[in-house]
């Protein structure tokens, strides 16, 4: 079996920054456990899987797994996945509809030789249960006087849950330190996958995202399925309609993603390069 695969940079138009994804096409043949054994050795904060869609609509079916299990949703392997199946389509501007499970989702791509530019709108925001601050702190390593004392801490989803959690100023969101068994702990109770801190100012915000991978805690270059919420959050206590995110500063693989309030829920959109292209080949 030879299934070819497309390695793309997204929400970045600079090849090696932004988030990494590897994208597995004509994957209909592939069982969950080689899934889940290729997106280890990728050992990528995701890998997608392009299949035929099962759901009236949808244009593919995109299964996107961390080096833990299979997600619902995501950002980045939302925009990075649409733009690699426009390329292998031969498609410069395509309007998509993926299934995932957590329901279709429309992406936009306009792409350019090796360059894109992709968005998608996501689910109408939910907001879930406050977040205790002291939980919160802990899991970040901050002290007390590190929180954002306007908003209220909370998970909120547009596809999967994220805990938003507001910070002082950006020398408050540099100095977060998470610790595994409490990042853990904070997370696995509310069903919320991230850890999204966000220093905002107006309709500006840097941000950074930690995650629970195999072998401990992991820092995301950039969460679009947390940015979308983050200006959902912000948009419910008074904030801006329109939200850039930087975020990947701190790891060296700076990020852009920018969201826009459209109707009932927010668009994230980024720019995408393509980095090489290459096949996975296993046994028959």
């Amino acid at each position: 079996m030879r299934l070819p695969v497309t390695w793309l940079d997204v929400f970045t138009p600079t090849p090696l920054a932004g988030n990494q994804l590897a994208v597995v096409h004509d994957a209909d043949g592939l069982d969950d456990a080689t899934m889940l054994a290729f997106a280890r050795e990728t050992r990528l904060s995701e890998t997608t899987y392009v299949q035929t869609p099962s759901a009236a609509g949808a244009d593919y079916r995109n299964r996107i797994w961390t080096m833990a299990g299979e997600l619902p949703f995501a950002g980045h392997p939302s925009l990075g996945t649409a733009v690699a199946v426009a390329r292998a389509r031969g498609e410069t501007n395509a309007g998509y509809v993926q299934q995932t499970p957590a329901g279709l989702q429309p992406v936009d791509v306009q792409l350019d030789g090796d360059a894109a530019r992709a968005s998608m709108l996501q689910e109408p925001p939910v907001f879930g249960p406050a977040v205790s601050a002291a939980d919160v702190l802990a899991a970040a390593g901050l002290g007390e006087r590190d929180l954002d004392p306007a908003q209220t801490l909370q998970v909120v989803s547009t596809g999967v849950a994220q805990v938003m959690a507001t910070v002082r100023d950006r020398g408050a969101l540099a100095q977060a330190t998470p610790a595994e068994a409490r990042l853990r702990a904070l997370l696995e109770p509310l069903g919320a996958i991230v850890l999204y801190l966000a220093a905002a100012d107006g309709d500006v915000a840097y941000a950074r995202g930690f995650f629970l991978g195999p072998d401990g805690v992991i820092e995301d270059p950039a969460t679009g399925s947390a940015a979308g919420p983050l200006l959902a959050y912000l948009r419910e206590h008074g904030g801006p309609d329109d939200l850039t995110v930087h975020q990947g500063v701190e790891m060296g693989r700076p990020s852009r993603i920018d969201c826009a309030w459209e109707d009932d829920r927010p668009r994230v959109s980024g720019d995408v390069v393509v980095v090489a292209d290459g096949h996975l080949l296993l046994d028959d």
